[in-house]
């Protein structure tokens, strides 16, 4: 990471880059410093494809940091790309992405704002959506459906087939003789143009957003502005301990999962990173890390997180709860989440059910599972794979552990 030690707490802590660093009058520093001495409000912007429908915790560590921009009193400019949503960033992928439609886009939209706690007080939502002087929610449909061939040329004008394959996944694929579509191509310019459109000062992202916020920095430039700074966070290592992240590996929390289910399953990362999830995931002072046991560790960070989401009451009746559900105590436990059996058809194998529950990646995913002890239904281990379930009214009721990361209660 970078020497954070010339900024203000509130904003140091976690961030892996910024950028540039040289070949500027001011450095970071004196522009967070000069803002403040002028009563300036900087404009951060934050954008969000909604190719999706859930926002976990990894993405939560960029938005806690806008928030904190607001807190202290800059304008989080939150940016729902709509129309580049519809192209799909290439970042991550070896392949072209499937293009959704402009329905599937809003409707997306809509449940990331819910999970951002649009309708809610502030100090029980992500964001600040109440302080009206301090949020900007732009669709960048705004500017980019308009554009006309001319600007579109322009734009494509402003950058180099060479500097589009210095891009790591644009170069793997060209190197592979995976196929590039040239709208591809236009992602990152039409992202960076939002930047220009906003006339933004600060762009925040993961670390794998670097190419597309200096594309960005470009084109201000470009347009006669003065260039935004990048601001690069880190990508939070999934509950696998070794993948970033993400829904398709199986590996995340939702920040609007249940309290019960979300510590469950913070309460056992890995060791390996605990202190990481710690420092990105919590305000606690890191020096509580020192020499601590790692079990004890993993608690406090489980209740710590969730008590952020959930409020500290609901985080320690999810702690009891984990407790007695370990322990065998059924009867003592409150409310549950739920898990529907409604799409399930009966009889069926233990196995299938929980891959058709989309509780594990594959079936033989979830033979290895049931095999290597780690399922239970009412705290007794299922370890039969071939079990068969003959109807719903064999489960209904009943409670399904998978580690301890996964406790539902079945329903029809």
């Amino acid at each position: 990471m970078v020497d954070n030690s010339a900024l203000p707490r509130w904003l140091s802590r976690g961030i892996e880059e910024y950028f540039p660093i040289k070949g500027t009058d001011q450095t970071f520093a004196e522009k967070i410093d000069n803002a403040k001495n002028n009563n300036r409000k900087l404009r951060v912007k934050l954008g969000i494809d909604p190719t999706g429908t859930d926002i976990h915790l990894g993405h939560s560590i960029l938005f806690k940091k806008l928030r904190a921009f607001q807190d202290n009193g800059h304008i989080a400019v939150l940016i729902i790309g709509d129309f580049t949503a519809q192209i799909g960033d290439p970042t991550g992928k070896n392949r072209t992405r499937v293009q959704l439609s402009e329905k599937q886009v809003k409707e997306n939209a809509k449940t990331y704002l819910t999970q951002l706690g649009m309708g809610e007080p502030p100090n029980k939502s992500i964001l600040d959506f109440d302080s009206k002087d301090r949020i900007e929610i732009r669709y960048n449909s705004e500017w980019l459906k308009g554009l006309n061939l001319n600007s579109i040329i322009e734009l494509m004008g402003s950058a180099t087939v060479s500097q589009m394959l210095s891009k790591e996944e644009f170069n793997k694929r060209y190197n592979s003789q995976v196929p590039i579509a040239l709208h591809e191509f236009l992602y990152p310019l039409l992202q960076g143009y939002d930047s220009v459109a906003v006339q933004s000062d600060i762009e925040l992202g993961g670390t794998d957003q670097k190419f597309n916020i200096a594309i960005g920095r470009d084109l201000q430039r470009h347009f006669k502005q003065e260039p935004q700074y990048g601001v690069l966070l880190p990508i939070l290592t999934g509950l696998d301990g070794v993948k970033k992240m993400s829904k398709s590996e199986f590996n995340t929390v939702g920040m609007r999962e249940d309290s019960l289910s979300m510590y469950s399953k913070l309460e056992k990362v890995p060791d390996n990173i605990i202190s990481t999830y710690f420092e990105l995931l919590t305000e606690l002072d890191l020096s509580v890390l020192k020499d601590a046991n790692p079990r004890e560790m993993q608690r406090r960070m489980a209740l710590e997180v969730t008590s952020l989401f959930h409020g500290t009451e609901e985080a320690l009746k999810a702690q009891s709860n984990c407790e007695k559900l370990f322990l065998g105590y059924k009867e003592k436990v409150g409310k549950i989440p739920e898990i529907s059996l409604k799409e399930i058809v009966f009889p069926v194998k233990i196995f299938y059910l929980l891959s058709a529950l989309k509780l594990f990646k594959s079936s033989s995913e979830s033979k290895r599972s049931i095999k290597g002890g780690g399922v239970k239904i009412d705290s007794l281990k299922v370890i039969n794979p071939d079990l068969i379930f003959e109807s719903k009214k064999d489960l209904e009721g009943k409670i399904l552990q998978i580690g301890k990361k996964v406790i539902k209660r079945f329903e029809n």
